[in-house]
């Protein structure tokens, strides 16, 4: 007796997390649609297949909702961002396979956060997330300059694998995810190679 309630309790408990988790993936499936502040929740209710009483008894408030949709896409961008630390090319391709699943939605995201305070969250969360990526996946190469010169080259580095840089390639040049890749490689290790360069003792 005791075995069949604790598997379903189990059960339920399993239900309840799905149901949580397809609200959120439908929060942030809508929020590449259209404005967050368009955003009801009728709508999320109708994309999860839920109601909106679900909906609140779950999350409390649409500002509940939002918090923990935000929460919920930053811990999966930062699974999706994880690389093997001072593999460059890996790196590389972790990353740009990471903008294909979610850059358009980023640059989506970048183009409210001047109209939305809680977008402007949001972009600052996803700001500090791709440098923690950049600090953590780099160290290697960043560990190779003075202690002076790594903010610079940490920036650099930033700067060969920021979103925008993808979007340059992949959506206004129109070129292929691979020749993307191979571009934004090309440019990460030319960065690297002038870290490794005592010429290269200029930057600013």
């Amino acid at each position: 007796m005791k075995t069949a309630r604790a598997y379903s309790m189990t059960t339920r408990a399993e239900a309840v997390e799905e149901t949580r988790r397809r609200v959120l993936r439908a929060t942030i499936a809508l929020s590449a649609e259209k404005s967050t502040l368009e955003i009801v929740l009728a709508d999320v209710a109708a994309r999860a297949g839920v109601t909106t009483k679900t909906i609140l008894r779950h999350f409390g408030s649409r500002e509940g909702l939002f918090d923990a949709a935000t929460d919920y896409a930053r811990n999966e961008v930062v699974q999706e961002r994880l690389a093997p630390v001072g593999d460059l090319p890996a790196a590389i391709t972790v990353v740009v396979d990471h903008y294909e699943e979610r850059g358009d939605w980023v640059i989506r995201m970048l183009a409210q956060e001047d109209s939305d305070d809680r977008v402007r969250r949001v972009v600052e969360t996803g700001r500090g997330v791709h440098r923690d990526w950049v600090d953590t996946t780099f160290k290697p190469q960043l560990d190779s300059v003075s202690a002076a010169e790594r903010p610079a080259a940490a920036d650099l580095l930033a700067v060969a694998t920021d979103v925008y840089v993808w979007k340059l390639l992949r959506r206004d040049r129109g070129l292929t995810r691979d020749k993307t890749e191979q571009r934004m490689r090309v440019l990460a290790q030319a960065i690297v190679d002038q870290l490794s360069t005592p010429e290269g003792d200029d930057r600013t």
